[in-house]
């Protein structure tokens, strides 16, 4: 019996899957780039009403379906309150037109973006794919999003507290712009800084997408310290965090866990998506008719879950308990999420594992982690982070 199977959907869940589940069970049908972009138009025109009386009772009823409020899930990280450890991942809120009712889904944070300080249309279509029986995806996008002085516009127009007065935090995702060479990155990592800084609680530098030619350089230890320098140097820089890639060396894993504790770096995600195909590289893409090794791109889902909890368990050996450490890659349950947590990460992210299980996903694993504590002992998650303790 799966996880899933052991507790009846909430009705906010039932009509995910009843809607989404028939077009989720293929790779074929509703094109994936297309089906997302819908879903998130809704959302963002939801956001931007959510004060609106019948707006305001159905997000209200689906924070109660979803929403799992327990002191012992809460943690102050980043000089932000996190409800719960459980965030969105970037990548699917690009632009954060959904920002202000993230929380109603149940998480304990979201991340936007990636975005850039240019608009950039990203790569050809198509560049997203399902890979239903994996419960994976493969994605080429780009960095495609409407650019910073745009998403200003949108998070500014959603009438959001302040930052540092939410309780459920927002962090920006940022990434180079591709007509900028290499060499001028920290201009335009600083530029979107400067711009979208008082909307985040936390800013990511995403230096390891590998679909933007020449962005993994930027976590060569040399290139990352100057760009970190250069940001910090903002009046009022908000918690600087840095996302690295699963596919790095061991030592290249362990160079940038001391820099990140020499750069004195609020926390490190573990991982971005992979160019690895992980033992996927005969699966043929129905849409190309190519095998997976063939295609470019960056895979996620649960193919990757073995490979980030690996990254995550390195990273915890060398920076110990003085860095924040954020787990996504391949999360589909609450014994995923149980095992980043006892392995090292304060928060975990969702993306492609909540695409595929839909809104569910985010109480179970609350519920989850609550049994994981009670069984052991804890009386806190903190307690939990990094004590290699094993699901039960």
């Amino acid at each position: 019996m799966t996880e899933k199977s052991q507790v009846a959907l909430s009705p906010t869940a039932h009509l995910y899957q009843r809607w989404f589940g028939p077009l989720l069970r293929n790779d074929e049908g509703f094109d994936a780039e297309q089906l997302t972009q819908i879903a998130l138009a809704v959302l963002g025109q939801v956001s931007r009403r959510r004060e609106w009386p019948f707006l305001s009772g159905l997000l209200s009823d689906m924070a109660k379906d979803l929403q799992r409020l327990d002191l012992r899930l809460e943690q102050r990280l980043f000089g932000c309150c996190f409800p719960n450890p459980i965030g969105l991942a970037a990548g699917f809120d690009k632009n954060g037109i959904a920002a202000g009712i993230w929380d109603r889904f149940g998480f304990g944070f979201a991340e936007l973006g990636t975005v850039t300080f240019n608009a950039q249309e990203g790569n050809p279509r198509p560049r997203l794919f399902r890979l239903a029986a994996e419960q994976a995806a493969l994605n080429r996008m780009g960095f495609n999003n409407k650019g910073a002085r745009v998403m200003y516009r949108t998070l500014e127009q959603q009438a959001l507290l302040p930052r540092g007065q939410r309780l459920f935090p927002i962090g920006i995702n940022l990434g180079k712009s591709r007509i900028t060479p290499l060499e001028l990155a920290s201009n335009d990592y600083f530029a979107s800084l400067e711009l979208l800084a008082p909307f985040a609680d936390y800013v990511v530098l995403n230096v390891s997408s590998p679909n933007t030619p020449g962005l993994r350089d930027l976590q060569q230890p040399r290139q990352l310290r100057l760009l970190v320098e250069r940001l910090r140097g903002l009046d009022g820089c908000p918690p600087l965090l840095v996302k690295i890639a699963p596919d790095l060396k061991d030592r290249e894993i362990d160079d940038l866990a001391r820099l990140a504790t020499d750069e004195s770096l609020e926390g490190i995600i573990a991982v971005n998506t992979s160019l690895n195909r992980l033992g996927l590289e005969n699966r043929v893409l129905p849409q190309t008719g190519r095998a997976l090794e063939e295609e470019s791109g960056g895979l996620s889902g649960t193919p990757l879950c073995d490979r980030a909890l690996e990254v995550l368990k390195r990273l915890r050996a060398i920076v110990g308990s003085s860095i924040p450490l954020v787990g996504v890659g391949g999360i589909s349950s609450s014994k995923d999420a149980w095992e980043r947590i006892t392995a090292g990460a304060s928060l975990v992210q969702l993306y492609t594992g909540w695409i595929f299980q839909g809104p569910d996903l985010v109480p179970r694993i609350s519920e989850g982690i609550l049994m994981q504590l009670e069984k052991h002992g804890f009386r806190h998650i903190s307690e939990a982070v990094g004590s290699e303790v094993p699901w039960t």
